[in-house]
């Protein structure tokens, strides 16, 4: 079942190419998509028509995002409501700030359409709102892990994977466009009392990347890795 067929979205944004942009791929994907071109529009219609998710930018002219956020957050009934910052800065106070009030989850703009669609469905996914039959199945571009079987194609072609390049390629699947420090993946894959080195890191990417191909996964130097579809 197509999780996007269930999922109303408002997007906030004062420049109508990013709307027209976000609402054009959104739609095409099942979305029911609303839009807003600055807070106060935005607001009343966040509590008029109840979206599931919305994406809210940052820098506006009347009332920028993070007060939105904080006075729909100040609101019991938009408690549920997934809130994700769409924007243009990449500051980490600004980060920091639009978090502290209450965002779900950080995107800086540009974005794939691909990478936004996978961004919405992994916060709907982790909120557990809107949960599918479906959710043991993480899909980006051509490629399709199944938690569940344990089992990732690419285009319907099977491929294999040793359990670790798996457990690192779901994690990243989960949240597509999120960057993972290597110390972050060690963590979640290894668990905390196992030691590696940041070479072992590097070294299964680099085998997830020969099977996947190598246009997923992006590195940032000195910081982790990301991935997009």
């Amino acid at each position: 079942m197509n999780r996007s067929m269930d999922t109303k979205v408002l997007v906030i944004d004062d420049e109508s190419d990013v709307l027209d942009f976000i609402s054009y791929n959104l739609e095409r994907d099942g979305y029911e998509v609303l839009t807003a071109t600055n807070g106060t529009e935005g607001i009343t219609k966040a509590k008029s028509d109840r979206p599931d998710v919305i994406l809210l930018d940052v820098m506006m002219p009347d009332i920028d995002g993070i007060e939105v956020c904080r006075q729909l957050r100040a609101d019991r009934s938009f408690d549920e409501t997934i809130i994700a910052f769409l924007t243009a800065r990449g500051e980490d106070y600004t980060q920091v700030a639009a978090l502290d009030y209450g965002g779900d989850d950080f995107i800086v703009k540009p974005i794939k359409p691909s990478v936004l669609k996978s961004r919405i469905n992994a916060l709907v996914r982790r909120s557990g709102r809107n949960a599918q039959k479906d959710d043991h199945i993480l899909e980006l571009g051509d490629l399709k892990l199944n938690r569940e079987k344990y089992k990732v194609e690419k285009n319907g072609k099977n491929i294999e994977f040793a359990k670790k390049e798996f457990k690192i390629l779901e994690l990243m699947m989960m949240s597509p466009g999120k960057v993972f420090s290597r110390e972050e993946i060690f963590r979640k894959v290894w668990g905390a009392e196992i030691i590696v080195g940041e070479r072992t890191i590097d070294v299964h990417v680099r085998r997830i990347r020969e099977k996947i191909g190598t246009q997923y996964i992006k590195t940032l130097k000195g910081v982790g890795y990301k991935m997009e579809g």
